[in-house]
């Protein structure tokens, strides 16, 4: 298969200038592996699949790096916990940078093992799978902003595609594998993926007597995805408590499943709702949980808004997940009457307001809600717009404009 620039590599690049250890963290198969291997050509490779390297880690951490000195590429590493203290030593005692390079999924005690560890000490990519401006050639790599020197930047090498080329994409997703093998079976290619991603990630968190559940509640929430999070209904659905689902739920955002949205709200924001958003971060994966077969039963089908939607955002999380950003500057507001406005991204004090919409000529009545923002205390308005199958960037009122898909 044919490599592909991954945005990240940049990040990647100074991170490893930055600090002794960097860490690449993702869902399973969204390319962590391939471009370490990349941008490790000529350094060490060591797999954790591998049960030998397993075994050497676990009986004799304290000698293995005597036999594999550093720089090297650990793969896998969150099967290896053995390994974090000695690489804290190693980094303590040499001062070097860009000595360990990691791959891993982002679980519980990988993540707990980072932070005891290497905090300080290492630098962190959350990967996502490959973007639009990825998989179109693109080197423009700025965070999604919707104002006018953004879009000035982006106009340039911005590709328009048709809706239906959109809903292919929304359809297929962003697996590299699936994406760049346009002849794979999409419906073989994400059943393996999920009986891989239960029967070795799942099965090592959550008892096996529950796997079968556990793939009904991925269904429940792939059903739910754009949509506030309710973990009641969906352990109604599956016939398990709620602690269950919140237990399970933690699963999903801990190996890069789902994502949260975080409600925009204050002490000032009294009538705002605080429940999150949910949302997939791989809409081909949502679509073969929710049985969407084809990309046109999808694009007519009564979940199109909510998986434009959820398309829209995972394709903003990844232009600021590429930079190196953890703590994303991104929120939606809803009130308690439904009043609701798709995402805010909050930067340097400005919110700047976005609805989400399948229409090509959006109106003024599609940003009635962005008023909300002028009621609220210590919030400054910035320049905002509704992301959409428009072809061409267009004011709709004030600092407010009609933004084609293209420009994400």
């Amino acid at each position: 298969m044919t490599y592909t620039n991954r945005h990240a590599e940049k990040t990647f690049a100074i991170l490893s200038e930055m600090f002794g250890a960097v860490l690449v963290t993702g869902a399973r198969q969204v390319g962590k592996s391939t471009m370490l291997e990349h941008l490790t050509e000529g350094i060490p490779l060591l797999s954790f699949d591998d049960a030998a390297v397993i075994s050497s880690a676990t009986d004799a951490p304290g000698l293995f790096f005597e036999y594999n000195k550093p720089p090297v590429f650990l793969d896998e590493i969150q099967k290896a916990p053995d390994l974090f203290p000695q690489m804290k030593l190693i980094l303590d005692r040499s001062k070097k940078k860009g000595q360990f390079f990691l791959s891993g999924s982002q679980q519980f005690e990988m993540m707990e093992n980072v932070s005891e560890s290497l905090s300080g000490r290492i630098g962190i990519i959350n990967l996502l799978g490959i973007s639009m401006r990825e998989e179109n050639g693109d080197v423009f790599d700025e965070p999604f902003t919707p104002t006018p020197s953004y879009f000035s930047a982006r106009t340039e090498t911005r590709v328009h595609k048709a809706p239906d080329k959109v809903w292919a994409r929304i359809w297929r997703g962003s697996m590299p594998e699936l994406l760049l093998n346009p002849k794979f079976d999409w419906s073989k290619f994400y059943g393996a993926y999920l009986r891989t991603y239960i029967e070795r990630d799942v099965r090592q968190i959550i008892q096996a007597t529950d796997l079968m559940k556990f793939q009904t509640f991925m269904s429940a929430a792939a059903a739910r995805t754009g949509g506030l999070l309710n973990l009641s209904d969906m352990a109604k659905d599956v016939g398990i408590s709620q602690p269950t689902a919140q237990s399970w739920l933690s699963v999903l955002l801990a190996t890069n499943i789902v994502y949260l949205l975080r409600p925009y709200h204050t002490n000032l924001t009294k009538r705002a709702v605080k429940t999150p958003k949910m949302f997939f971060l791989d809409t081909g994966l949502a679509a073969y949980l929710t049985k969407w077969t084809t990309p046109d039963v999808l694009a007519g089908g009564a979940m199109s808004g909510e998986f434009f939607e959820t398309f829209v955002v995972s394709e903003i999380l990844k232009s600021y997940y590429n930079t190196g950003e953890l703590d994303l500057p991104l929120y939606f507001y809803r009130d308690k009457e439904k009043n609701e406005i798709d995402l805010l991204i909050i930067k340097d004090g400005i919110a700047h307001p976005l609805e989400i919409k399948k229409t090509t000529a959006p109106n003024s009545g599609d940003i009635s809600s962005f008023k909300l923002l002028d009621k609220l205390e210590g919030v400054r308005r910035g320049h905002g717009g509704v992301i959409c199958f428009s072809d061409k960037l267009l004011p709709i009122s004030g600092t407010d404009t009609s933004i084609p898909i293209s420009y994400l």
